[in-house]
């Protein structure tokens, strides 16, 4: 993929994703509903590889805009991810029928949507570039060698992936919390990188989780 990949973020209430998005290396557009979304996506200047939809919005819901995206020609083929707060099988069931590529329920992690967003957009590339080698290009990742992890700190780091915080993994591993903050110094230390985001990145591409 491009070094800047662009993303249409669907959401009338997009503040915090619009802000944070771009830090990370991607090119936001926001529409604050389904109807001014499918303007902008009608704009031949407009290209986007990746959506981010809501699905509760005013004027048109997130079904009946990615209903749209999927019957267009031009833009059926772009990934899209829906948001939203309905913790429902059903409603992610739905989602998928209707053409979602993934469904991400608020509240969510950073680091969740992240690695969702990273994936969609590496597979997307390799559907239309067949001698693409499936490396991501983690900027971040350092020469050093890498230690493997325990399988504890594996069982953290997949926790973290699944957008769970440190209180949470600790509940969930009958753990304290502060043990859980020094499994994660340990896999950053291993992996050589900085926070949750990119260790969980890294350990996707490396397949350790």
């Amino acid at each position: 993929m491009s070094s800047i990949a662009k993303i249409l973020l669907v959401d009338d209430n997009p503040k915090y994703l619009k802000d944070v998005l771009p830090t990370y290396g991607y090119e936001v557009t926001v529409a604050n509903d389904g109807l001014q979304a499918l303007k902008i996506m009608g704009s031949d200047e407009n290209q986007f590889d990746l959506i981010l939809l809501d699905v509760m919005m005013p004027n048109m819901d997130g079904w009946t805009t990615l209903k749209s995206i999927r019957e267009n020609k031009k833009t059926k083929a772009i990934p899209v991810i829906m948001l939203t707060a309905l913790d429902k099988e059903q409603q992610q069931v739905s989602g998928l029928k209707f053409g979602a590529d993934d469904y991400v329920v608020k509240p969510f992690t950073l680091p969740n949507l992240l690695a969702r967003i990273e994936a969609l957009l590496r597979r997307s590339k390799w559907n239309t570039e067949p001698s693409h080698t499936g490396a991501v290009n983690l900027s971040f990742a350092s020469d050093e060698p890498i230690d493997a992890l325990t399988a504890r700190e594996k069982e953290v780091l997949a926790l973290v992936a699944h957008g769970s915080n440190n209180l949470e993994i600790a509940e969930k591993l009958f753990v304290r919390e502060v043990t859980v903050k020094t499994h994660l110094n340990n896999i950053f230390k291993k992996l050589n990188v900085s926070n949750r985001t990119q260790a969980v990145l890294l350990a996707m591409q490396l397949k350790m989780i």
